[in-house]
């Protein structure tokens, strides 16, 4: 066992170190780059294209194997805010001050333009299943994208499998047990804790009775298929973003004096606190680097960009302009970490528990339970159990957008009828994560998931020329009114069919 955390701590330095947040922001800082900042210079454009079509444009289906833009964007939300922007955020500040929350904002400004060209790439590669069915992913773009150039056809088609296999493990664990995990502990301490009803297998019986009910409202959802799913993403997603955003403006309202200061420590403490107690955690330059670890890593958690996994669910968008569904990536990091993991930022720093002078977190405070704490501290028991049940809701999600990206791993490995075995594993094993004790299984696929990113990454940087072509061929058209022809699938006949369904009017 110590060899394995051995093994698996090294791995983890290696793909969330320096090498894999660096091959991270510099592909981010790429990807900006070679769009002319897309993100600032067409922000009115991509706004009204994705938040302000919702209601005119963003639920029309025009594609019967595939989900409205709308609908591929809330599934895809389904595993992007999660845990992340609850005990992630005041982990990040907890480990690495209040400065972390600004390279947290650093990782999303960079993080909106890589999840812009997953999204962009993966609509551009994708194709029918054999049920008809889109499936696009990194997988497609590795195999066919970076397969495609000189020499480079047996390491696309390796990046791609093994893209998908540390896919599939992460699912398992990050995506699937220790989340069960994390809402098992905090349901029963919450709710459940004078409640004894005996123990089997050495473990509580009431771990077990919520694993149960987990498994088998997870087996309702998913027996329903994508479309089940989509629809449950739909109506709970805004529902839980409103709800615990209405939540946190109201402790930030009760403690508005402490605004100024909370953002004047985020940006004092930047590169890190400015006085340590005892000079125990270090030098300046280690402080610094700590500081811009947990922030970025922290934000890549909570908006999953940079992994490749989201575009797997956008990929059955209706929508045939990749550049479009592209932008709906940025959208979905805009509103996971700029303005959920926001929102939870101000309310840990304006809660007391930080000192906001030395940016130092104060003597008995626990990360795990922040959140919590300052929203019991402002309402009392109803703002703990308010705070469970949002992390309780994130986590659920967060298990539901798994299922499909470990089903799709699986389809690209396997076939079709495969990734239907992979969601009967999968369901099985939420009873396992509710009962299982070791934080191994987490730290093991928090890797997996980790080496997820360092094959997508690759991908991207090496098809930055065509994100280029793909970006320009839509401004030219669609902004600047040019008639040329479109450039919709790397497939002639999905072109053809694609350029005559815009050609009647749809997207």
């Amino acid at each position: 066992m110590d060899n394995i955390i051995k093994i698996n701590d090294a791995v983890n330095g290696f793909a969330w170190g320096t090498f894999g947040l660096s091959l991270l922001i510099g592909t981010g800082l790429i990807c900006t780059v070679i769009t002319g900042f897309f993100q600032i210079t067409h922000l009115k454009h991509w706004f009204s294209k994705t938040f302000g079509s919702i209601r005119k444009e963003g639920r029309v289906i025009n594609d019967a194997g595939a989900l409205s833009q709308y609908r591929a964007f809330c599934t895809a939300l389904c595993a992007t805010i999660g845990t992340g922007n609850i005990a992630g955020v005041s982990t990040a500040i907890c480990i690495g001050g209040p400065g972390a929350v600004f390279w947290m904002w650093v990782a999303a400004f960079f993080g909106m333009m890589v999840k812009y060209s997953e999204n962009v790439l993966g609509l551009y590669y994708r194709r029918r299943n054999s049920e008809g069915a889109w499936s696009g992913g990194a997988m497609y773009y590795l195999q066919d994208g970076l397969g495609s150039k000189k020499h480079c056809r047996l390491l696309g088609r390796i990046l791609g499998v093994l893209f998908c296999l540390f896919t599939m493990l992460a699912s398992f664990g990050i995506g699937n047990m220790s989340q069960i995990n994390k809402i098992t502990i905090n349901f029963e301490t919450t709710f459940l804790s004078r409640v004894h009803v005996g123990e089997f297998m050495g473990r509580p019986g009431v771990d077990w009775f919520i694993g149960l009910v987990l498994m088998a409202t997870t087996a309702f959802i998913l027996k329903g298929g994508f479309r089940r799913l989509a629809a449950f993403s739909e109506k709970m997603i805004p529902l839980m973003a409103i709800v615990y955003v209405a939540g946190c403006l109201l402790v930030i309202l009760i403690h508005y004096s402490a605004i100024p200061a909370v953002f004047g420590s985020i940006f004092k403490f930047a590169l890190g606190p400015a006085a340590v107690k005892g000079g125990a955690v270090g030098s300046a330059v280690q402080l610094a680097f700590v500081t811009i670890k947990n922030g970025c890593k922290r934000g890549v958690f909570s908006n999953e960009a940079g992994l490749g996994s989201s575009v797997m669910v956008h990929s059955n968008s209706s929508v045939r302009e990749p550049v479009r569904q592209g932008m709906w990536g940025i959208a979905e990091v805009f509103l996971d970490t700029i303005v959920i993991c926001t929102m939870t930022a101000v309310v840990v720093l304006s809660s007391g528990a930080i000192d906001l002078k030395t940016g130092l977190v104060k003597e008995g405070i626990n990360d795990a339970t922040l959140v919590a704490q300052t929203f019991g501290n402002t309402f009392g028991k109803p703002g703990e159990w308010f705070v469970v049940i949002a992390i309780t809701l994130f986590a659920f999600t967060t298990v539901m957008g798994w299922s499909i990206y470990g089903a799709k791993a699986t389809e690209y490995l396997f076939g079709v009828t495969c990734a239907k075995i992979y969601r009967v594993i999968f369901i099985m094993l939420i009873i396992f994560g509710a009962v299982m004790e070791s934080n191994l299984a987490w730290d093991i696929s928090d890797t997996f998931n980790g080496l997820m990113m360092i094959p997508n990454l690759i991908g991207i940087v090496s098809l930055s020329p065509l994100i280029i072509k793909l970006t320009k061929n839509y401004m030219d058209r669609r902004v600047k009114g040019k008639d040329i022809e479109p450039m919709l699938s790397y497939d002639s006949d999905i072109q053809k069919e694609a350029c005559r369904a815009i050609s009647k009017g749809a997207d």
